[in-house]
């Protein structure tokens, strides 16, 4: 199973939201670089990249920061946060990014979606599911939708998408533990790959949702849990394998 580490930009410093609140953050470092490199010596396969100034202004915003993490690294990268047209989507594929993860227009726009997978390939769009209780939220966690987790995801596998990233936002940021039993619901009932984020505080709950693996559960993205020292990445990496 795959540790993702996250890192979140914000005026171009690495930071960490408390449950998707933009005025409740954490800078953890001024050279986000630095610190996607020191994920990456860690063992790092993946690197879960947001851009919180695109998230809360709908269009990408820290590129150059982006295209230096992309110069640098040799590791796949994913990178979600405020992509919401087709142009967005080429521009930064076209950097030489892995994975683009969209959300809100899954649920604005749900012909967007089955577009850029028929364009790009189902490996490189994947959909963030990012919920408030019971209901999926958009434009910077500040909109709750009508669609519930298992509505959308299933809308998006009849898009042509193979592979979500499901986030509880009440947890993230939170190190509250993970909300495995929705993932593995989602997985289970949509046969989409999974990958669970928000909540985890400790190796003990990388392992709960390791154990998920063979439902659908293919990977799980780390914060906070990081950058507080209460997960170690490399022993993490080594405990699943």
């Amino acid at each position: 199973m795959l540790i993702i580490p996250a890192l979140d930009l914000k005026e171009g410093k690495c930071v960490r939201l408390v449950r998707g609140e933009r005025h409740r953050q954490t800078v953890y470092s001024d050279s986000p670089v630095k610190m996607a490199l020191k994920w990456q010596s860690q063992g790092a396969e993946y690197l879960h990249l947001v851009d919180l100034d695109g998230a809360f202004h709908g269009e990408p915003k820290n590129i150059e920061v982006i295209k230096e993490i992309r110069r640098r690294l040799r590791i796949s990268i994913q990178l979600g946060g405020g992509i919401r047209d087709m142009g967005s989507i080429a521009k930064l594929l076209s950097l030489g990014l892995d994975r683009i993860i969209l959300g809100t227009v899954a649920v604005s726009a749900p012909d967007l979606v089955r577009r850029a997978v028929e364009r790009f390939g189902p490996e490189k769009i994947v959909v963030g599911i990012d919920t408030k209780g019971d209901r999926v939220a958009i434009r910077g966690w500040e909109e709750l939708s009508k669609n519930s987790a298992m509505e959308l995801a299933l809308r998006m596998r009849q898009a042509g998408i193979e592979r979500i990233i499901y986030t509880d936002i009440s947890r993230d940021g939170a190190m509250a533990g993970p909300k495995t039993e929705v993932a593995k619901m989602l997985a289970q009932k949509t046969r989409l790959k999974v990958i669970l984020s928000g909540g985890i505080s400790s190796l003990e709950d990388i392992m709960d949702v390791a154990s998920l693996e063979r439902f659908g559960i293919e990977g799980v993205i780390v914060g906070k849990a990081l950058y507080e020292a209460k997960v170690n990445l490399r022993e993490a990496i080594q405990a699943v394998r």
